[in-house]
């Protein structure tokens, strides 16, 4: 349990969150009109943007998770991380022009510009859907353990807290609120995980202490292809695909970008998230095979793997810093929290209401966006106790099911921009088809004992990570056939939207792209090459630490 010094750690962790959230809003005009509430002005400077992709991307369930799977079977679990890192390089480089020079809100209004408003709403209603079942919920489960855990305040109770506080600032500040926030959370985070990992590796004797008593295999990164979690072809092959979708197509994580107040500051933000994103191999899981190594010594017992981090923080860590890494946890508790509220409710806010109502005023938009963050406030709550009746299992696979649907999400974005000649039709087969194969594979998987040994069998048996690959290839080809057997796009329609015809002007899309309220505003696309040199040898660099990183870890 947490002494004196641990609680005013603590407090002084809220004082703080909450006089960035309200100091930053005031007197800046983040909740007067849609642009600022919903993307903060769209005047973020590259720092604040790194900082909140990494923030928002660092949930409690992250750290606790990364750390099990640590202190279960080694570092590999950190490829996604360190896979991250170029990722954010794909985004910052290939994507951010585009979002930009299009004046998007929204994910799926980018993919109305670019195809059609059926897939616009298909992307809306699949996002907002999978934030409230998993994201939300999954977060506001993560806080209670938390509180309950390390803290000693009653499930419900630490649920309740961490719901209200991050509802409050989200409500009031928009997403100028969470980027500063998240920036300061990022501190937070870094320190207390830092902490624990230099703490632990002062407790077993250093890093060759480490590599001498770990398990075999613990400390390389690249398993066979026939490991049932981390084969080495699915790492290169499949996990990209995830990746591209939740770095560079899904709300949550681009609506930072689309804040940038210029192509220049989007891209550096990405660039410096990616050095960022190469930190959780040695401060998020290495904590997890410090964990087993005092097993192994029979220094620590843990209940479950899951046990790693928390355990190491209540044995290891004195007061103050027990504080400290508990405010950490509740940092990436509220940081990921407040993103998705305000993804969601900018989703809703964006897509559904102001598709419905076109002629919805600016301070109208921004109060249907402040009452859909307290409904979702409300639904992440409801669902909780729904938690508790679902089978571990189940709940499991409810998870899954994003990374089943988010392959063809991936294809019709990313060969919507390399290739003019796809079109509407070809994106709707291929949506349509990833959701009928990946409903298919959930349903499946629960029921396994029926499926066989046959090709069904191998369908519901195969490894994710090469499931998202064999879904990817399939709706690529889908998207690509029935674009070629239906009539081409209007090239006006897609002008600028795709790299073929990037130097085209800009066409006006679908809807009018005025803001309500009588303003256009599109951010700065002006890409300085100075800039562009600069970016440039700072994600070689970031490169070549990633090839470092793969070969010391092989």
């Amino acid at each position: 349990m947490l002494s004196n010094l641990d609680w005013a750690v603590v407090v002084l962790y809220f004082v703080v969150v909450f006089a960035v959230a309200f100091g930053v809003t005031r007197g800046r005009g983040s909740r007067e009109s849609a642009e600022g509430y919903f993307l903060g002005g769209r005047n973020a400077g590259w720092f604040v943007i790194g900082a909140s992709l990494f923030a928002s991307n660092i949930g409690s369930e992250h750290l606790v998770g990364l750390a099990g799977t640590g202190a279960a079977s080694g570092v590999a679990v950190a490829q996604f991380e360190v896979l991250a890192s170029l990722i954010l390089l794909l985004l910052g480089w290939l994507f951010v022009p585009f979002y930009l020079r299009s004046g998007v809100f929204t994910m799926p209004e980018f993919l109305e510009r670019r195809y059609s408003p059926a897939a616009r709403w298909y992307l809306a209603v699949i996002s907002i859907v999978g934030y409230v079942l998993t994201k939300i919920s999954v977060t506001i489960f993560a806080g209670g353990i938390v509180f309950e855990a390390l803290m000693g305040i009653d499930f419900w109770t630490g649920a309740l807290i961490v719901v209200v506080a991050t509802g409050i600032y989200t409500v009031f500040g928009g997403l100028r609120a969470v980027l500063y926030t998240d920036m300061m959370q990022m501190f937070v985070i870094l320190g207390g995980a830092a902490a624990v990992t230099l703490l632990g590796l002062r407790a077993i004797g250093g890093w060759d202490a480490l590599a001498t008593e770990a398990a075999p295999g613990f400390l390389s990164m690249w398993k066979p292809m026939t490991d049932p979690n981390f084969p080495w072809t699915g790492i290169l092959l499949g996990a990209p695909i995830l990746g591209v979708w939740y770095w560079c197509t899904d709300q949550f994580i681009v609506q930072r970008v689309l804040s940038a107040r210029n192509v220049d500051e989007a891209r550096r933000g990405t660039i410096f998230a990616g050095f960022l994103k190469l930190l959780p191999l040695f401060i998020f899981v290495v904590p997890g095979l410090i964990a087993h190594v005092l097993v192994q010594r029979g220094e620590m017992t843990l209940s479950s793997p899951d046990a790693a981090l928390p355990t190491l923080i209540s044995t290891l860590l004195p007061e103050g810093v027990r504080g400290l890494v508990v405010a950490g946890l509740l940092a990436a508790l509220m940081s990921s929290l407040s993103s998705v509220f305000n993804s969601c409710s900018t989703l809703i806010t964006w897509d559904v209401y102001r598709k419905l109502h076109p002629e919805a005023s600016e301070r109208r938009l921004v109060a249907v966006g402040q009452i859909a963050t307290l409904v979702m406030v409300g639904f992440g709550l409801l669902w909780i106790p729904m938690m508790k009746l679902i089978s571990g299992q189940l709940y499991q696979y409810l998870q899954s099911v994003q990374a089943y649907i988010s392959p063809p999400i991936a294809a019709v974005f990313l060969i919507g921009i390399f290739w003019k000649r796809v079109n509407s039709q070809g994106a709707l087969a291929a949506l349509g088809t990833g959701f009928v194969l990946g409903l298919a594979r959930l349903v499946l998987e629960l029921n396994k004992g029926a499926a066989g040994d046959g090709l069904v069998g191998a369908f519901v048996g195969m490894n994710f990570l090469h499931f998202a690959l064999f879904l990817f290839v399939v709706c690529a080809a889908v998207l690509v056939l029935v674009s070629l057997v239906t009539p081409a796009p209007d090239p006006a329609h897609i002008a600028a939207l795709t790299i073929a015809t990037r130097d085209e002007p800009l066409a006006q899309p679908p809807e009018a792209m005025t803001i309500p309220g009588g303003h256009e505003h599109l951010p700065g696309t002006r890409s300085d090459a100075t800039w562009r040199r600069r970016d440039l040898g700072w994600s070689l660099l970031l490169v070549g630490l990633v090839g470092l990183i793969w070969i010391w870890f092989s």
